[in-house]
């Protein structure tokens, strides 16, 4: 009896909580965790918060929703007891995919969640044919940087400028630029 109830709560939470693509109609909700994980004073509840280094959003459901509806674009959502709890953006570019904005709610931080969302990123990239899964981290974001570099990410060496004029998206209060980071995913032994 203990093995099948132990069996049916495993069942339980796994049907609670999941990672699916995202639609257009998570756009708002998507924009709002986004926004509430990296900019203003609940992004200070986790520890991936630009609120020190940009003023103003990080994106809106418009261009979250635009993203979704782009052919090559996948965003991943992970939603638990029907609440989106956390996201990653997937941009197809030839053999390679572009990771960005991996989002977990703030209260949520350090407990997991965002390295099982990258890993399944990279498990998404890796069936779709993908050898290689890149990003742009902002420069002063040692910490996070040095996250990465755990999770098997290096460096390339390669650095892009901050470009957005946008103010939808944020307002540098500082000069900033990008690193670049990559990861091999010919050499990683994904789960199915």
């Amino acid at each position: 009896m203990c093995g099948l109830f132990a069996l049916l709560c495993e069942v339980i939470i796994t049907i609670k909580s999941m990672i699916t693509p995202a639609t257009t109609t998570d756009a708002e909700a998507l924009s709002s965790l986004v926004n509430s994980a990296y900019r203003g004073e609940s992004s200070r509840v986790g520890w991936t918060t630009e609120a020190d280094l940009l003023d103003g959003t990080r994106t809106d459901a418009a261009a979250i929703a635009a993203a979704i509806a782009t052919p090559g674009t996948t965003l991943l959502k992970h939603t638990e007891n029907e609440e989106i709890t956390g996201c990653v953006e997937l941009v197809r570019n030839g053999d390679s995919m572009y990771l960005g904005m991996l989002t977990v709610k703030p209260g949520l931080q350090g407990a997991g969640l965002g390295k099982t969302i990258l890993l399944a990123a990279e498990a998404f990239a890796h069936a779709k044919g993908c050898t290689t899964i890149h990003m742009t981290v902002i420069s002063l974001r040692a910490e996070l940087i040095a996250w990465y570099l755990r999770q098997g990410y290096h460096l390339t060496g390669q650095k892009k400028p901050f470009a957005f004029n946008d103010p939808r998206f944020g307002l540098p209060k500082r000069p900033l630029e990008f690193e670049v980071l990559e990861k091999n995913l010919a050499k990683i032994n994904i789960k199915r």
